[in-house]
């Protein structure tokens, strides 16, 4: 079996393109550092091996197909490239790739460039979703300056109009018509105020996520009584982050709270142990939007309910969405605006059975 040359190897080794060369039977030759990180395996362990070993694609009605043309390049001398491929690794993880095979006639290999999408498809969904969270915020400012005006106007009036009816007439219904309109006003410049969520300067100073995190759960556990399963999975050794104590606390409340609702609402079905488990960890070389931090601090935030709608997930963080008939859909849109702010995000994955959002605040 041919190997690798020396100064091939050191520039391959450095690239941060996953590289993989296979002979022409498919067995690996070489596989880079970058490729080692996605596959998940060492190549030490798989040298020699059959690269129809690493990976099968899904969705293909011949799982060897690609491979077999990846082989053909060899014969033909053509490329051959897929885009958006998802490939099943043999941890049954389910990543997304381009990747392009190219001959090498002359040492009788195939190499094959690997570049993963997922994290790309991500951050692209972030960057809408963080330019769609600043739209809608401005958009909310503005429809509270044009709601907010006139209903002081209304309750003014309405107060007028009390005093001059205490004047006039002893009917007290007369005073309950103005008190609907002074309180129904008040009623919705409260709901004004919630979509625009805390007005208050941020108060950046150094917090401990895991205090955050113990208060929250001490004030769940009091609201529960006991009745939703609260598991911790902290890691100890993430370092204070700079922000601001109550608007983190409103934020990550939000989301518990979320999750026990949801829980509290399969009264119908069996789930004889309804959890909340909330774990921290650090994420290395993590992108935000455009921006690149070398280190954030991921809190996850997990249950066993029903899981989101479908119809509904992709818009859970705009103001009005929700998927309960009593709910208002403010919760998570003041909790994404909240983190928008510590220049964080929050992200959603959900099926029935496991609910997740995961919460990126970088460590300065």
């Amino acid at each position: 079996m041919m190997k690798i040359s020396p100064d091939y190897k050191a520039l391959l080794d450095n690239l941060a393109t996953a590289i993989i060369v296979g002979d022409g039977e498919l067995r690996l030759v070489y596989m880079n550092p970058a490729c080692e990180a996605l596959l998940k395996m060492s190549f030490n362990h798989a040298r020699g091996s059959s690269i129809k070993h690493f990976y099968h694609e899904v969705h293909h009605s011949d799982a060897n197909t690609s491979l077999d043309k990846a082989a053909q390049t060899l014969k033909d001398g053509s490329l051959y490239t897929k885009r958006k491929a998802r490939w099943c690794l043999g941890n049954n993880e389910t990543i997304t790739v381009d990747y392009t095979v190219t001959p090498l006639p002359d040492a009788h290999q195939i190499l094959f460039e690997i570049q993963p999408l997922d994290r790309l498809l991500q951050i692209s969904r972030e960057e809408t979703l963080i330019a769609s969270q600043s739209t809608t915020r401005n958009l909310l400012r503005g429809l509270a300056h044009e709601v907010k005006n006139p209903l002081g106007g209304i309750r003014g009036s309405a107060q007028l109009l009390e005093k001059e009816l205490e004047e006039i007439s002893n009917n007290p219904d007369l005073k309950d018509y103005t008190n609907v309109i002074i309180s129904e006003s008040d009623r919705l410049r409260n709901l004004v105020d919630r979509m625009l969520g805390p007005r208050q300067p941020i108060d950046f100073i150094d917090v401990n996520i895991h205090e955050i995190l113990e208060r929250v759960i001490t004030l769940i556990y009091a609201e529960t009584k006991g009745s939703i399963i609260l598991e911790r999975n902290y890691d100890p050794s993430i370092p204070d982050i700079k922000g601001d104590l109550e608007l983190l606390i409103q934020a990550l409340l939000n989301i518990v709270r979320n999750a026990t609702q949801a829980l509290n609402s399969q009264q119908d079905s069996v789930n004889e142990n309804p959890t909340i488990t909330i774990s921290t960890r650090v994420q290395r070389q993590f992108t935000i939007g455009r921006k690149h931090y070398p280190l954030v601090a991921c809190i996850t935030i997990s249950d066993n309910g029903p899981g989101i709608p479908t119809d509904i997930i992709e818009d859970i963080f705009y103001p009005m969405i929700s998927g309960r008939a009593e709910g208002t859909g403010l919760g998570l849109s003041i909790s994404q605006q909240l983190i928008n702010q510590h220049k964080g995000l929050i992200e959603c994955e959900s099926e029935p059975g496991n609910t997740r959002f995961s919460i990126y605040i970088p460590l300065d």
